[in-house]
């Protein structure tokens, strides 16, 4: 088939863009002729906190064109028109943001009136973990035009059945990020990081908002019977005022244990950071499925996730980590539980056990069985 993935790529960053890359080089494996139109302009400054939308990774083996510019209506159209004529077998759209929403709800609009391509919409989130208002028409506005869904977790499912339940959909989980550097020696990654090399190393991983609930686990570690045997590494750009989590650190007297990199993590350095920690951790507030996750099932690296939304399927409890409640007493908990049992060398020997699940090979075909269904 001729298949198109509309959404992030590079030259921009991030774990939208990456996972888009990955499964249009596994479609290409399987035969397809596949290409990815991403954007000219993705986010307007009030939507991107960050320092910049781009990334440092050298262009993939792929057809990338940048097409789209997300806040000019006359390119939608422009855009729906040239995708219109081209009649592509199936498009790949991927949503996460109701901003979004009147770009691709047009583009798509516009594609459909060949009677031909088929729309998938692969969707990261439906209701936005920040939300604005406007957020329930815009997405409406998207899914219109879209034969059909896939989800990657139970909660944005049971989302999707909000706004719509008489199209196709079909569930797999987020697959692993299997494109990072191998992993290191913990020693020499820590030297590398310049961290303590003998205290247990958590890892807080990741574009730092809010929902994700770092200051819990700051509060943890502050009560935890393991304080002074502990390091916590954040590793992440701030997408919130990092003045707060500062101060935060300085009233819980956490200064000796915790090391700030308040930068967004480069793929060429993610191996140092994953392979110097002894354990990931996800205090979330609210989730749906969570690239981090996936790129620790890649390292083997033991997990703590909150009890929300898509994390306790991708996380079995006690097998490759432990599953709890998102405050600070049962993120404490979980962490003391895990040292005080050595958990880490059983949790480890588990992850081939579940990393089956999560290959791209195994998504794409979830992809092609719904296209099936939707051209007959």
């Amino acid at each position: 088939m001729r298949i198109i993935i509309i959404g992030p790529a590079h030259p921009f960053r991030g774990g939208i863009a990456l996972g888009n890359e990955l499964m249009a080089h596994d479609l290409i494996e399987r035969g397809h002729d596949v290409e990815i139109i991403t954007f000219t302009k993705q986010y307007p400054r009030f939507l991107f906190p960050g320092k910049t939308q781009y990334s440092e990774n050298a262009k993939p083996n792929l057809t990338i064109r940048r097409k789209i510019h997300a806040y000019n209506p006359l390119n939608w159209f422009k855009v729906g028109n040239e995708l219109n004529a081209a009649k592509p077998d199936l498009i790949l759209v991927r949503f996460w943001l109701p901003f979004l929403g009147p770009a691709f709800g047009t583009i798509l609009r516009k594609v459909k009136k060949n009677k031909h391509t088929k729309v998938i919409g692969i969707l990261d989130n439906v209701i936005p973990h920040e939300k604005r208002l406007g957020d329930q028409a815009l997405t409406s506005y998207f899914l219109k035009p879209v034969d059909g869904f896939i989800t990657m977790a139970k909660s944005v499912h049971q989302d999707l059945m909000k706004f719509e339940q008489s199209k196709p959909c079909a569930s797999h989980p987020h697959p692993i990020f299997h494109n990072f550097p191998e992993k290191l020696n913990q020693l020499e990654a820590r030297k590398t990081l310049n961290i303590d090399l003998h205290k247990t190393t958590l890892l807080f991983f990741g574009l730092i908002r809010a929902y994700k609930g770092l200051d819990i686990l700051l509060d943890a570690i502050a009560q935890s019977a393991y304080k002074d045997t502990i390091q916590l590494v954040i590793a992440g750009e701030c997408y919130t005022d990092e003045a707060n989590y500062r101060d935060q650190i300085n009233t819980l007297q956490l200064n000796e244990s915790v090391v700030f990199h308040n930068q967004f993590i480069p793929d060429a350095k993610v191996n140092l950071y994953f392979s110097a920690a002894d354990l990931l951790v996800l205090p979330y507030r609210s989730a749906t499925q969570s690239g981090v996750t996936q790129i620790a099932y890649h390292y083997h690296l033991p997990m703590i996730v909150s009890n929300v939304g898509g994390l306790p399927d991708m996380v079995p409890h006690q097998k490759v980590g432990l599953v709890t409640n998102p405050n600070p007493q049962a993120i404490q908990q979980a962490i003391d539980l895990f040292i005080r049992e050595n958990l880490a060398t059983e949790f480890a020997a588990n992850f081939e056990q579940e990393i089956h699940k999560f290959s791209w090979n195994s998504f794409n075909e979830e992809i092609l069985t719904l296209y099936a269904k939707i051209n007959v």
